[in-house]
């Protein structure tokens, strides 16, 4: 028909409008263009409806489904509910059944879909113990969990089957590498027997995502049995890698000539380095968390991934919309609190002038970068010194470490600190009583008489019992071999003993915080709102959750080029420094250099004023868009795209004009700069645009609403 366009056009049209719509809504969404839904692949977002019209459909395998035991916990349970948002019940994902766990997170039933009911009948009538049920989250996505122990009686025949088909060998002895080896035929078992239930006719679209190398041998069986299903791998973190870093050597730098087969069986993960290896290279799509982590897979599992996973959060669940800057405050008072205790009798510094910095994560001393923030505050304490700086650092470095228990001067200090609450509070009330009377009765209070003789003698009590004859301790826990713990030797060789000529004190709490913790009653997330700057200058990390939750939180924070989360933000945002996002170089500087920078970046941070901090904390804020899942969940539904488009090429076409490359490019802030060095390349110039506005009057209203430092 004349002016008629032709369907494809109006679809593609349609969802052109559909995109601009929703990127219209924030500055975030509009960097992200043609990323958010994916239209012209078919993956709509419609809880699965697009999925089951195309009989589609996807298994997400990892060890730590329903079953926490690290990070990819995080990344599969945070990104649940834009899974099923898409997807819907056309997802089900896969993992081990640990009683423990299930009774709190899971929900068990009997599956509604016959599919799934009559793969798992044919697993039961073989003696494997196979649960489904829903687990309790975000987006309530199906679980099918595997008991490890009914598969047990398999494992010799499994080992040898594997060993046959890709002369892979599992020593008896790793329980682990056992354990992955039955979970793996399990998910593979599984699998074939969900698409034996389709009638010959009918062709399935399966999807199977394997995480990580415990899940590797259901994805190395599902192609040496030849099942119809299309497979991705993602690694989080390559072995290999995480064990040449623990070690200390020149990872980054040496890339290239470590002997991969050597190394690994000096340390004795060869069988497991062959799981993984194997897994990366028969996947149709590999696929891992970061830039810098695809450089290490490139040259030590010999493939080049084929889409980066960025990971996100569930930005819901940690942002307070317009509140995050009262929630800093009040959170703040709590960490007051502790510090009025720790540091009593050497209390001479002035909270409203002082800074909370603070480390955390797993104990990996160099890995975590510990020794260049302990390093880095080493100088960052003789800068405010000889710059004659009223503000006082203080730093926590929160590290699960082996102890037998609480130091016995933090939990006196402590009490003393509650007692001393009490005390004052007991004489305010008398002393408001008093005025309160006198004011009834038309009369002046009598200052001289406010203040009892008892009340008097009680509070020089209180200043007697809160002298102390040594310094605060920098360590809340008696550690088990603090001669040899890394973080108190480096503290002894620096230092850094809480003096109160130290503009910068330390206090080294060797267990994660919690609420019900009797020292210190904060659980993390409040911990993190009430600092100032969150310090993790890693020299190996995939990804970095820490920073990340940081930045949702609305927390600026340091991070470096060789963690994914650094690389993440120098490659789309113009100028991290502006929105709060410290980068430090650990990748082309030498050690000292690092430290330098960080040191620099630290002392440049508390010379920032009140007004400045509370603006660099709105701008931070406002990249959590860029870190939620419903903005990086589009990876994901990319790599499932290009596994179906490797299987099914005459079902699926590429069309990736950029070469299969996703961009997002948040752009500089064009309000005041953050930083009182004005000169420095990376501040921004001054403008009165809209943007300036707006935050000028947030930060009105915050300092209406709160009173920070």
């Amino acid at each position: 028909m004349a002016g008629s366009s032709p369907p494809t056009s109006g679809f593609r049209s349609q969802s052109m409008m559909r995109m601009q719509r929703a990127a219209s809504s924030s500055k975030i969404q509009r960097t992200l263009g043609g990323l958010d839904m994916l239209d012209e692949m078919g993956m709509e977002m419609d809880r699965g409806r697009t999925a089951a019209q195309e009989n589609r459909w996807v298994f997400e395998v990892a060890w730590e489904v329903a079953n926490k035991v690290g990070g990819i916990y995080t990344v599969i349970r945070s990104k649940a509910a834009v899974t099923m948002e898409e997807l819907g019940d056309q997802c089900i994902m896969m993992g081990p059944y640990t009683e423990a766990t299930v009774k709190m997170e899971v929900e068990l039933m009997e599956p509604e879909n016959e599919l799934i009911k009559g793969a798992m009948d044919s697993m039961r009538s073989k003696g494997i113990k196979v649960h489904y049920g829903r687990w309790l989250i975000d987006g309530y996505p199906g679980v099918i969990l595997f008991d490890i122990s009914s598969g047990a009686s398999y494992l010799d025949t499994w080992k040898r089957d594997l060993f046959d088909m890709s002369r892979i060998g599992i020593p008896w002895h790793d329980r682990e590498a056992n354990d992955a080896v039955i979970f793996g035929n399990l998910c593979s078992w599984f699998i074939a027997d969900f698409r034996k239930q389709f009638e010959e006719s009918d062709t399935p679209l399966i999807i199977a995502h394997f995480h990580e190398w415990l899940s590797g041998i259901g994805l190395i069986l599902c192609h040496l049995r030849h099942i119809d299903c299309s497979t991705i791998f993602t690694t989080h973190a390559t072995l290999l890698g995480r064990y040449l870093c623990a070690g200390n050597t020149d990872f980054y730098n040496n890339l290239g000539k470590f002997n991969l087969d050597k190394e690994a069986g000096d340390r004795g993960i060869y069988h497991r380095y062959c799981m993984e290896r194997a897994a990366a290279t028969l996947a149709n799509v590999f696929t891992t968390v970061s830039n810098i982590t695809a450089e290490e897979s490139q040259h030590l599992l010999q493939r080049l991934p084929d889409l980066v996973l960025p990971n996100g959060l569930n930005v819901v669940k940690f942002q307070a919309v317009h509140e995050f800057q009262n929630l800093h405050a009040k959170s703040k008072e709590k960490i007051h609190d502790f510090v009025r205790g720790h540091f009593h009798g050497h209390y001479d510094f002035d909270l409203d002038k002082t800074l909370y910095f603070f480390t955390a994560g797993r104990y990996e001393y160099h890995n975590k970068g510990a020794d260049v923030f302990l390093e880095s505050l080493a100088k960052l304490n003789h800068l405010l010194q000889v710059s004659g700086s009223e503000v006082t650092v203080v730093a926590f470095l929160i590290f699960p470490a082996k102890t037998n228990n609480f130091n016995v001067e933090s939990l006196r200090g402590q009490a003393i600190s509650q007692h001393f609450k009490e005390t004052v509070s007991n004489i305010k009330d008398k002393i408001g009583k008093k005025i309160f009377e006198s004011i009834l009765r038309g009369d002046m209070p009598d200052t001289d008489k406010l203040l009892e003789r008892a009340d008097t003698v009680q509070l020089k009590r209180c200043i007697y019992a809160a002298q102390r004859p040594g310094l605060p301790p920098v360590c809340t826990h008696n550690v088990n071999n603090d001669s040899s713990d890394p973080v108190l030797s480096h503290i002894r060789r620096i230092g850094l003993f809480n003096n109160s000529h130290d503009r910068v004190k330390i206090i080294f709490h060797p267990e994660f915080l919690t609420a019900t913790n009797p020292l210190f009653a904060c659980d993390y997330e409040e911990f993190v709102r009430g600092c100032h700057l969150g310090v993790f200058p890693s020299y190996y990390e995939p990804w970095g959750y820490t920073p990340a939750e940081c930045t949702v939180m609305g927390i600026p924070s340091v991070s470096t080029n060789l963690s994914g989360f650094g690389c993440f933000m120098e490659q789309h945002v113009a100028d991290p420094t502006s929105y709060g996002i410290y980068i430090v170089d650990r990748k082309f500087k030498a050690p000292d250099e690092s430290v330098h920078q960080l040191a620099r970046f630290m002392y440049d941070f508390s010379q920032l004023t009140r007004r400045q901090r509370i603006l660099q904390r709105n701008r931070t804020e406002r990249l959590s868009e860029l870190l939620d899942w419903k903005s990086l969940g589009v990876y994901y539904r990319k790599a499932r795209y290009l596994a179906l488009h490797k299987t099914h090429p005459e079902i699926f076409e590429v069309r990736d004009e950029n070469g299969g490359r996703m961009t997002i490019r948040y752009p500089r802030p064009a309000s005041a700069p953050p930083s009182p060095s004005s000169s420095r390349a990376s501040t921004p110039l001054p403008s009165t645009d809209d943007e300036d506005e707006e935050d000028e009057e947030d930060e009105d209203k915050d300092e209406e609403k709160t009173k920070e430092n």
